[in-house]
């Protein structure tokens, strides 16, 4: 170990004896609720310092079994409150109060500075209230050229792996399709990243996930003088550097082009074919910054940048674990195909408005994010001292929200582990208690692209599920889920394609 480091490793040490020992009455009231045992310096996380990711994820699901539905722990120096029941979700997501991130999100500051997922207070207000318009459903329509050309395009690489026997990885597919989808829809370029290898953006998008996932994992890469001066760190900077740079080069150019249109050409619907005129969610953003309501061009820059990490991480896991479900239930994939069939045939290109009938689809996508949410933990941060129950959580305390463990509470879904589309028939939904299902967050905070999430990933889902059938190789027991920001298989999903007859 080098100077430098034993160096940073004492200024850390240091770090954490002051936080711990500077506020008393936080430690006094946190330390009320239940949990496990807390050590010096490394808080409750010392066992999980020496496992894998997947074990590691494992662990806290039994941490939930043990101490929920409410406990507590802490991570270093920084307590965590954890709640596993819809009723105690509720009070946090459902106001207006606790609307802060937890000291999690500051490990992406750097990549989306203050943003949608980010930001707090009245930036962040007033942010919801510019940019929500740009999600109406009638502008979701003018992504489906993409969401189209990108499936065909993903179908056309998986049918050179699609002989009905060699096993191979479908995961990294998918990333690169909703890589491609997102780039063209947030920002309206290509990013080729289904048909070139060794892409510089591509590779830093998928760096810097893998970044902040390591940060999240080593509580001494959270204290920034230490992991700066690593090798993570300076890696992180330059996929940073990759990442900011070409969208602020796209930024200018896109603005640049807009002022040299004439009104009519910027404001046209159609293009010279008659075609609804594809526009990006850049595009959206610079129309909604005129009359007054200025974003700046790192403002937009932050927003894009939001879009594009939220947008193709959340999707790849939602689309690969359907199909990982769907490959281990025949018979629910039979029944998802032929409802593809009877709305669009084989060989007819899927309309936006084909999507709202896809009913048994969307159930079965709903039931897969219910096993498997996109985000299986969420937090936010206490703004006042609050009450649950008999105990006083105090102000600036962390709320870990276990979606994964909520979506599996046998009190509000019997045989939870079953897959089971049906859960989200009408007559089934209606007594549910409304926090015992937050695939995408709920109240003032959920997710402003939860639409476009749900019609890109049916559109790529039928795609592939009307040219091939799908049998998932691996077994619930030993896919072995982490959490790196996103949900996802430690080692991948493993199927076998075979090309359905036409």
């Amino acid at each position: 170990m080098d100077a430098l480091t034993c160096l940073l490793l004492a200024a850390f040490s240091i770090f954490v004896w002051f936080v711990f020992t500077k506020n008393e009455r936080e430690r006094s009231l946190v330390n009320k609720l239940p949990g496990p045992k807390s050590f010096p310096f490394v808080g409750t996380i010392l066992s999980g310092l020496f496992m894998s990711k997947s074990e590691r994820f494992a662990h806290i699901r039994g941490l939930t079994k043990i101490y929920g539905p409410l406990y507590r722990s802490w991570v270093g120096p920084f307590p965590v409150v954890n709640l596993t029941d819809p009723h105690y979700i509720e009070l946090i997501l459902n106001n207006t109060t606790h609307l802060g991130k937890g000291f999690v999100y500051t490990f992406v500051l750097p990549w989306l500075g203050e943003g949608l997922l980010t930001s707090t207070g009245e930036k962040w207000h007033r942010r919801r209230k510019l940019i929500t318009p740009t999600f109406h459903f009638n502008i979701l329509e003018t992504f489906m050229d993409s969401f189209v050309e990108k499936s065909k395009l993903l179908v056309e690489l998986l049918r050179k792996e699609a002989n009905g026997k060699t096993t191979f990885n479908i995961f990294p597919y998918i990333t690169n399709c909703t890589l491609d989808i997102i780039a063209e829809t947030a920002m309206g370029i290509q990013v080729a990243a289904m048909s070139e290898k060794d892409n510089r953006y591509v590779e830093a998008v998928l760096g810097l996930c893998g970044e902040v996932s390591n940060r999240l994992a080593k509580p001494w890469l959270g204290y920034d003088p230490i992991y700066y001066n690593s090798s993570h760190g300076k890696r992180y900077l330059e996929y940073l550097s990759v990442l900011h740079n070409t969208t602020r080069k796209i930024i200018h150019e896109r603005s640049k082009l807009r002022q040299q249109q004439t009104s009519e050409e910027e404001n046209a619907i159609e293009d010279d074919y008659g075609r609804k005129k594809r526009r990006a969610f850049l595009d959206l953003l610079l129309d909604v910054s005129k009359d007054g309501k200025v974003l700046t061009m790192e403002e937009m820059r932050e927003e894009v940048d939001t879009f594009m990490f939220a947008g193709h991480d959340t999707t790849t896991s939602s689309i690969s674990w359907t199909l990982f479900m769907l490959g281990l239930h025949h018979d629910i994939q039979e029944k998802v195909y032929q409802e593809i069939i009877q709305v669009c045939h084989v060989d007819t290109p899927l309309q936006f408005t084909d999507l709202s009938e896809l009913k048994y689809l969307e159930r079965v996508l709903k039931e897969s994010l219910r096993l498997y949410p996109s985000v299986p933990t969420i937090a936010r941060m206490t703004s006042e001292d609050m009450k649950i129950d008999q105990y006083l959580i105090p102000k600036g305390v962390t709320i870990a929200l276990h979606i994964y463990d909520v979506h599996r509470n046998p009190k509000y879904y019997p045989n939870p582990e079953k897959f089971d589309p049906d859960r989200f028939l009408p007559e089934n939904l209606k007594d549910r208690h409304p926090y015992a299902y937050i695939p995408f967050s709920a109240g003032p905070r959920n997710c402003i692209g939860q639409k476009f999430a749900l019609a890109e990933e049916k559109v790529v889902l039928s795609y592939i599920l009307r040219n091939f059938k799908v049998t998932s190789t691996q077994t619930i027991d030993n896919v072995n889920p982490v959490q790196d920001i996103v949900l996802r298989p430690s080692e991948g999903l493993f199927v076998i394609l075979e090309e359905r007859s036409k």
